[in-house]
């Protein structure tokens, strides 16, 4: 159980978010599979997503997760329920006990 991190492209291999952060994400989020349907996608909207990391405002997953990414780094982000939205999904976009699978690219952080 947790959040696996499978790297596509690599960044720059020196720079990597550290936990209070903030951080710019391009990201695309499909249910259980890497060809699972789409519920929520940053690059359709054409609009980078900005939170902060590892303080709780987003997911177990991304917390856990994006700090492994070097700035620039595009990888596959599979979380189990656990580490996503649990028990209670998301309504009506994520089912309760759902893996999640975020293509992702590391844009900036500060």
């Amino acid at each position: 159980m947790g959040v696996t991190v499978d790297r596509r492209e690599g960044g720059d291999g020196q720079n990597y978010p550290r936990p209070g952060q903030d951080v710019v994400i391009h990201y695309t989020g499909h249910l259980q599979t890497p060809d699972g349907p789409v519920f929520d996608s940053s690059v359709r909207r054409k609009e980078p997503f900005r939170c902060t990391i590892g303080i709780g405002e987003v997911i177990k997953g991304w917390d856990e997760g994006v700090p492994q990414l070097s700035k620039g780094e595009k990888a596959l982000l599979t979380c189990t329920p656990d580490y996503g939205y649990g028990p209670r999904g998301y309504p009506p976009l994520i089912p309760p006990n759902s893996t999640l699978v975020f293509e992702v690219e590391l844009l900036d952080f500060q």
